[in-house]
């Protein structure tokens, strides 16, 4: 089994930059996709990117493009996500999530879930 931990979050101005973060712990394959998804209040939950672990491929959201960006360290089994450019829009729980090595926004193949950190972002 594997279980994540989200770390981070918290309050901050638009236009500034946040890191949260995700550690597994229990085995980790490295065939996995970590990826990052998040829920505003009062709407569906959406995916945010992910990171294939063999080869550091990654996967965003238009909305994102160019101002998040997910990395991996494999001798710590965690994923970041950096957010730069914080816009109120990207208020939200964010939620750690895994899958067996499928890079997609496709919510139903991820396997596994973090307890998710929150990002609030004033404007």
């Amino acid at each position: 089994q594997v279980q994540l931990v989200d770390l981070g979050g918290g309050l901050v101005q638009a236009g500034d930059s946040l890191r949260v973060a995700c550690v597994a712990s229990g085995r980790s394959f490295t065939s996995y996709v970590m990826g990052w998804f998040r829920q505003a209040p009062g709407k569906e939950r959406e995916f945010v990117g992910a990171i294939r672990w063999n080869d550091g491929n990654t996967l965003y959201r238009d909305s994102v493009k160019g101002r998040f960006t997910i990395s991996r360290d494999s001798a710590k089994n965690t994923m970041s996500l950096q957010m730069n450019s914080l816009k109120p829009e990207d208020t939200a729980v964010y939620y750690c999530a895994a899958n067996r090595g499928y890079l997609t926004p496709s919510e139903r193949l991820y396997d596994y879930w973090g307890q998710g950190t929150q990002v609030t972002v004033s404007a």
